[in-house]
């Protein structure tokens, strides 16, 4: 398999955890985001979006974050990264969907970027509009959290809603977010930084890490 990824992509740092918990071996393949590489014609054969991560696995070319993790769950479904009721299951992917739908869209990359070079938004106003959205998304998941407290998102073992949470948080510290406001947040999140699979995944540990 191959990866393209960025270091610093939350999306990618999601499918690089859901690999390393399934012991699954890849091709780190870099493609620097800040730099642009994303839209060279070379990149264009290879993502139609042009956009990160990809997963390539033979002849077939994945896309989105979360359709890479749920097509590794069905193909090397040990360990689990979902639960075994369609209750519990759909919990796991409304936490997971809580982050990637209803916080990240709104402060990846090319957000930022529009707001700052098309709509003239100081940077001061850009990261304001960065720590509200992260902020008060993050009190929606600390909500669902603390109505069921465990050791991770989901129970006593990591499932798809931690591949989601921790590169958010990440995100969240280098944009300096209040955070704590959501104790139990961060409770999942040093819980899960205590596994190897969430630690040298992690964007400084990565080969394009700067």
């Amino acid at each position: 398999m191959e990866l393209y990824n960025y270091h610093r992509s939350s999306a990618s740092y999601r499918v690089r955890i859901a690999l390393a918990l399934k012991g699954l071996d890849y091709d780190y393949k870099a493609v620097h985001l800040a730099k642009n590489e994303q839209f060279a014609e070379s990149y264009a054969a290879v993502s139609a979006a042009r956009l990160v991560p990809i997963l390539r696995d033979g002849e077939h070319a994945l896309t989105q974050s979360l359709a890479i993790i749920e097509y590794l769950e069905e193909t090397h479904p040990q360990p689990p990264l979902l639960p075994a009721g369609a209750a519990e299951r759909a919990r796991v992917r409304a936490l997971a969907l809580d982050i990637a739908c209803e916080i990240h869209p709104l402060n990846n990359l090319r957000v930022l970027r529009y707001l700052v070079r098309d709509m003239k938004v100081s940077e001061d106003d850009k990261n304001r509009w960065y720590k509200h959205w992260v902020e008060s998304g993050l009190e929606v998941v600390e909500r669902q959290l603390a109505a069921r407290p465990s050791t991770y998102c989901h129970g006593e073992q990591p499932t798809l809603a931690d591949c989601v949470l921790v590169p958010q948080i990440f995100n969240a510290r280098r944009f300096e977010c209040r955070l704590d406001h959501v104790p139990q947040t961060m409770r999942v999140f040093e819980a899960c930084m205590k596994l190897d699979a969430f630690e040298r995944t992690r964007p400084e540990a990565c080969p394009d890490a700067e």
